[in-house]
Parts: structure tokens; sequence; C-alpha cells
């Protein structure tokens, strides 16, 4: 896929400092680096990516006021406000002292475009002060993006309460989302959620194009909904972990032995357990059931438990007394896994996933049907779309070791997980075939490419 950049055109892009943000963004800083483009990532100081992990890329810190303990204990909204608030001028300022350089080098290159994650936009203030062109990237699914602006008008217009309707009714212009599917924060202050929706997704957005890393194939109606409201072109090149493979993107460190342990286990018989993500956490008593739920079940399970998921635990406290005796060695425990190469896995029949974004095309992309437990924001979202659009999930509705058993049974063993396995694997096809030559997303980054260059 390299292509030759004649120009040196220079991207610049900024990712938005947690984990499911930096991941794609390195991804998709991979794939425009393979059309010839030089890639600077500017990035906050708090959870910095590792350049060492990256050598074909330059890195440009930017100090984001913030020390480790504020980023943990603090909310995302009010990170990401602060991050907006105290990184415009150190952004602006190396790319001032960077284009000075470059032309005392007389280097025959110079920066084509700000790419910057849609909650960092700081960067499109900078770029439009520096008069250069910018591009908003978007790591949810396409159907987020309109349901997070819709969900703020209902609530300012005092329709739905801020956490959690319970409502199954659909959401006008919405469908299939109902209101309890609307991707509600995890806070219950809607100042801060309210504040980063109208930013995000406000009028006064000057971009030149929107990327998203999501596929035709999934979102097809959704995507066209969005180019006809769109003032600008629109790109849908996901998933861009198989567009750019072998990225070492993780924060955390990743225990793979269990893939040793995986190595051993029948075909289609392993639950892959990983339902907090990178950020959500978990009561002492949801471990339990999780626990127990799992043992009645007598699946085999590969479990990651995050160091600081569980509140108020430390990693080996976190298991009820006599839990791994029940279990043996039916189960396999890890702090963090090497997770597209444990959903690539032939041992791998059922994922019990958080259904963060790029959880679920990871899953969706290997052929992988899954059980369902959102959070807060879009992953109520994914999870709709994964169990009544796309087909190949089931909602975990309560965390009672009961209802855990039986949803595992219907995915892992009866007829209807069987069939959504099926499913599963009939999109994995298309989504290969997307990023195949002459598949939709392959396409669109050749296009996103050849638009960056006429900028």
């Amino acid at each position: 896929m390299e292509e030759e950049n004649s120009g040196r055109l220079r991207l610049v892009l900024v990712p938005f400092p947690y984990q499911g943000h930096i991941s794609p963004m390195l991804q998709l800083g991979a794939a425009l680096h393979c059309k010839g483009f030089p890639i600077t990532i500017a990035h906050t100081i708090c959870n910095s990516p590792n350049p060492q992990n990256h050598p074909d890329f330059s890195f440009l810190p930017l100090q984001d006021g913030l020390s480790p303990r504020d980023f943990k204990s603090r909310g995302l909204s009010d990170n990401l406000l602060s991050i907006n608030d105290n990184c415009k001028e150190s952004l602006q300022q190396s790319l001032l002292q960077l284009i000075k350089e470059e032309k005392e080098m007389q280097a025959n290159e110079m920066i084509g475009c700000i790419i910057s994650d849609e909650h960092m936009y700081f960067a499109e203030d900078v770029a439009n002060n520096l008069k250069l062109p910018s591009i908003i990237f978007r790591t949810t699914n396409a159907a987020t993006s309109l349901a997070r602006p819709c969900l703020l008008k209902l609530t300012e217009g005092g329709q739905v309460p801020l956490q959690g309707s319970v409502s199954h009714e659909l959401v006008p212009g919405l469908p299939p989302l109902r209101y309890n599917d609307l991707p509600f924060p995890l806070t219950e202050n809607l100042r801060g959620f309210a504040v980063v929706v109208a930013k995000t997704y406000g009028s006064s957005r000057k971009c030149s194009a929107v990327v998203l890393n999501t596929i035709n194939c999934l979102e097809q109606s959704t995507l066209d909904q969005i180019r006809q409201e769109a003032r600008v072109p629109t790109f849908a090149i996901g998933p861009l972990h198989i567009m750019t493979p072998g990225i070492s993107s993780g924060l955390i460190k990743e225990e793979r032995s269990c893939l040793s342990w995986l190595d051993k286990q029948p075909l289609n018989s392993v639950i892959y357990v990983s339902g907090s993500g990178s950020i959500a956490s978990l009561s002492d008593k949801e471990v339990t059931e999780i626990a127990w739920g799992l043992a009645n079940c007598k699946q085999a399970f590969l479990w990651v438990i995050r160091p600081g998921s569980v509140h108020g635990l430390d990693w080996n406290e976190v298991l009820p007394k006599g839990f791994r005796d029940a279990v043996g060695d039916k189960g396999c425990i890890v702090r963090w896994a090497p997770q597209k190469e444990v959903l690539a896995h032939p041992a791998v029949g059922g994922f019990w996933s958080h259904c963060g974004w790029n959880s679920t095309i990871e899953s969706m992309a290997e052929g992988v049907p899954m059980i369902c437990r959102p959070c807060f924001g879009d992953q109520r979202v994914n999870a709709r779309y994964v169990s009544h659009v796309w087909g190949v999930g089931l909602v975990l509705e309560e965390m009672k070791r009961e209802e855990i058993e039986r949803v595992v049974r219907r995915l892992m063993l009866d007829d209807e997980g069987k069939e959504m396995r099926e499913r599963a694997k009939e999109w994995k096809h298309k989504i290969e075939a997307s990023t195949r030559k002459g598949g939709s997303s392959y396409d669109s980054l050749n296009e996103l490419a050849n638009f960056i260059t006429s900028l």
C-alpha cells in the first residue's frame, strides 16, 4: 500500500490520551505513513505513548498541566476540558518552532495538516491560527456521532434523565436506539458533558474533513445520513487495526502467557472475559458474581482483571475464597491480554465485552460473537447494534451469577450461539473484503491521502 508523498507533507496527529483513543490514532498515523507522509504525534505528557514503539514517527510532548494523580482521580470530562485549556498554547508554540526550523533548514518538507481526535478541539483552533488545514478523527462508530448531540438536546429539554433512562421506546429519528441505549456519561453532572458535546459536535467547527474508524458494510445507512448532513468530506477507513497490523499502541503491559494456555483448549471452547476495558471499573460484589457465574457455567474462560479496575482492592484480593480451587485448569486469569491475538485464536468462541468501539470491531473482524455488558457512553450504542442490528451478541441485563451462567451457556453451547457464530463469520468476511484492494475502506484511505495532498 505504500505510495510516495512527493510534496513531503508532514502530518501532525493529536490523540486524546486514553487507550481507546490513542490506539486508533497511532494506527491512522501508520496507515498514512505508508502513503508517504511523515508523522508527528503531538501528545499530552499524561498517558503518553512510548516513542520507542514507533520509530517511524516523531513525537511532540504538550504541557497538559495535569499530574498523574489528577489525571486518574478526575473524571473524563474534567480531564478533557483541562487538556483543551492547557495544551493550546503549547501546541501552537511548538508548531511555530517546527515551521521556523523547516524554513531555516530549507527542508523539502512542510506541515500539511493537523489531524486531531474529535475531543481535542484546541488543535483545530491552532490550525486555524496557523492557517493550516485540519481534519477531525472520530474514534467511535458513526451511530454515536448522531446519538451524542441527540442526547444533549433531549436532556437539555428535560425529556430524559441524565443517568440511564429505563425507557425501551425508540428515540425519534435514531432507530434502532432506545432511550436507554443513548450514550449517557459516567457522571451525573451534565455541565461538563454538555460543554464537551457542544465543543465536539458544534456547528462552529471548521475542519476540512472528518475521518471515522468504521466500515461502510456495518454502518452504511448511518454514514449516508452523516454524509448528507456534513459540510465536508467524510472518510470511513476502518477497521484501522487491520489496515495497519503489528502496530503496538498499548499503555498496559500484556501477559502473553495466556496464549500458551489457549493453545491447549479445544476449538471455540473459551469465553474471553474483558468486561471493564481500559478505564471502567467494577465493585467487589460484581467481581464475586462474575467469578461464580463463570465457575457455575463449567465453561473454559480467559478473564482479564485490570489492576485498579476493582474499587478499593489490590489485584490479588479481588477473587472470592474458594474460586480458584473450584475452576482449576478451566480458568486463566491475567492482568491484561494481547486482545487482538486472543480474539484471533481458534479456541476463543465468545467475548464478554464492555463494548467499547475498538473491542467491538476487533471482535467482529475475527468473527467472534459477544456478550454485551456496556458501562457508559458509546458502549451502550455499540451493544444495541451488536445485539439487534448485526445479530452477533447477547446483552447481559443483570450482574448476577445465575444470569451470567445462563447467558454464557446461551452463547457458547446453545443453537442460538452457534447461529450468532455463523453470522459473525459472515461479518468477518465482509470486513476483510472492505480492507482489500477494491474494498470500501481500502479505497477511502487512498481517497483521504489524495485529499490531504490536495489541501
